[in-house]
Order: structure tokens, then sequence, then C-alpha cells
């Protein structure tokens, strides 16, 4: 099990200088042919993938400007990940209302099976009959006949848990969808509180996958980096780490924080991948480049980051996504 297994077994509370070393020993990095982008694995699929995700909402829409962005331009950015080295793709049904999802299909012809491919449903509190209407239409944008990785869009209401697990809720479609052999693997996101993570849980369902947000900014509010983290590792759950920059990126436009900085604090977490908002050629080989001469930070680097943003890291002012009050009454929209 190694230290950092055994430590979380017992209930002890891991400072991350403390689990850095043994979560690489447990969730090893290596470089592949392609484009020398690390890869780990996801949790305990089998399944490696690289440290590096797509994020399927940025490629796509306005640019820094402002501007739309063409739609060749976002095909190409997906393009060049792909021939990088940067095997995951992340979407979501409802991302520019499906054009996310359609633009990534034409994207992936005659390269499917070089990407792992996941997408999301976004019932938001509905159940199963909703969740596989948007599956089959996910399938028909992504042109694709399954995917590799379907997960439970946004779960940040209170009551969220206990309805997708009730009678005909979304976590039938999940399995379902994995029994017809739609889907290879499914897991759930949300970015607003910890506890809300921690009641899906609860269930003991045998989640494959779980999105979150994980920031050096996140270890001080709210923390699923404290609270969520240990259990995945322990569950051998696979961590995909989300808003890294803080969803918006104004820690580094402010100054407080590089995007190596941020990057590297990610991925020295016990994660499989970092899903990383690229919405152009230029933020894609910086992060690429990064990805690829990453190096796990030491214990004083992280403490002497820590230190340093400690004044903006303890009552979200970056992290938005987790102060906002949810909209809970979108389901009977």
């Amino acid at each position: 099990m190694g230290l950092l297994g055994s430590a979380l077994a017992l209930g002890e509370t891991l400072s991350l200088a403390e689990a850095i070393s043994p979560a690489h020993e447990g969730s090893p990095t290596r470089n592949v042919e392609t484009g020398g982008i690390p890869r780990r694995p996801l949790g305990r699929t089998g399944v490696e993938v690289s440290v590096l995700a797509l994020g399927g909402f940025h490629f796509l829409g306005a640019d820094s400007q402002g501007a739309e962005k063409p739609e060749r331009d976002a095909i190409r950015i997906v393009h060049e990940a792909i021939d990088a080295g940067l095997t995951f793709m992340d979407n979501a049904w409802d991302y520019h209302e499906g054009r996310s999802e359609e633009v990534m299909g034409k994207a992936l012809e005659g390269r499917r099976q070089k990407v792992f491919l996941m997408t999301k449903m976004c019932t938001h509190g509905q159940g199963k009959k909703v969740g596989m209407q948007q599956l089959e239409e996910s399938l028909r944008r992504l042109r694709t006949d399954y995917l590799d990785l379907w997960q439970i869009h946004e779960v940040v209401c209170d009551d969220e848990p206990d309805l997708a697990f009730a009678p005909g809720g979304a976590i039938e479609a999940l399995a379902e969808a994995k029994q017809q052999g739609k889907v290879r693997f499914i897991g759930f996101t949300g970015h607003k509180d910890p506890a809300v993570h921690l009641k899906m849980l609860r269930h003991d369902f045998p989640f494959d996958t779980c999105q979150m947000p994980l920031s050096v900014f996140d270890r001080s509010f709210r923390s699923f980096q404290r609270e969520v983290l240990p259990e995945l590792n322990r569950r051998g759950i696979a961590a995909l780490a989300m808003k890294t920059l803080c969803g918006n990126g104004k820690p580094i436009t402010q100054g407080v924080i590089t995007a190596e900085e941020a990057l590297r604090y990610a991925l020295t977490l016990p994660v499989a991948t970092v899903v990383s908002g690229i919405d152009s050629l230029e933020l894609l080989h910086q992060n690429l480049n990064i990805a690829r001469r990453f190096v796990p930070m030491t214990a004083q680097e992280t403490d002497a980051l820590r230190n340093r943003v400690a004044a903006y890291a303890t009552d979200g002012r970056f992290e938005y996504f987790k102060t906002g009050k949810p909209s809970c009454d979108r389901r009977n929209a």
C-alpha cells in the first residue's frame, strides 16, 4: 500500500509535502514516445492517460479578446493536442448548447482511437431517462458509438446526491450505460463544496473517476484536496483535477502565481490528469511544455508557494465557483 495509503487508511491527515513522494510511487508518470507527455494510471481502471487533458468548453467559444473563435481554429487545437501526445479529451452535453461536442466530434474523425474521450450528462437532479437521452445525443454529436468516460456533471446542490441515488436517478443511467457497453468508465464532477462530493462517495458506488477543483488556493478554503482527495486515493478512484487556475486565470493576470506554478502544484498531487481550459494554440503549447518538463514540487517549494498565496487563499476570492450561489432550481427550468 505504501506510506500514503497506510496513513490514509488510518485516517491520518498528510500535508502535501509529506504526500508528494509516496503519491508518485503509487501513480508513476512516464514519458511516452509521442510528444514526451507523461501519462499516469486512471485509478484502478488499468488505463493510462496523459497528465494534461483538453477542456471541452474553452477550446470553442470566444477568444481572449471576446471574438467568436472560428470552428477551424478549435479543430486545430484538438488536432495539435493529439499530435503532441495529449490523449484525454473533456466535454459535456451542454457546453455551448451542444456545439462543443459537435465540433470535437468533427475534430476526432479518423483520430477517435488515439484519445480517451469523456463527456458528461447534465441532469442537475433529473433522473435516468434524461441522462440516457443525453447520452444518445452526446454519442451522435461526438460521432462515436462509445465513450471512454461518462460523468454526472456539476453535482453542486445539497440534495443532488440523494436525487442521483434515488430510484430512477442518474446513477441508474451510469450503471445501465456501462452494462450496455456504451461507456467504459463512470464518474461525477462538482466544484461547490467537498461535503457534496463526500455525500456522493458515502453510497459506496463503484465510481471510476471524480473531477474536482484542485489548486494551491483550494487547499485553504472548502478544500477538496484535504477532504476528498484522500478518500479517492484510498478507494482507487481516479482524481481528475480542474480549475487549477481558478477557472478564469485571475491569480495569473493579477501576478499572484504563474501558470507553471499552478500546473506544477496540481500535478504534484496524486491525480490522474489536470483538465485545462485551452482557448488558443499559444496556451496549448505553453501547457504542453509545462507538462513535458514537469518535475514534482519539493516540500520546500510547496511551503514557499502556500506561504506566498496565503493572503489570497482563505476567503475564496479567486474561487468564484465555490462562493457563488448554485442554481439549484435549474432542474425545474
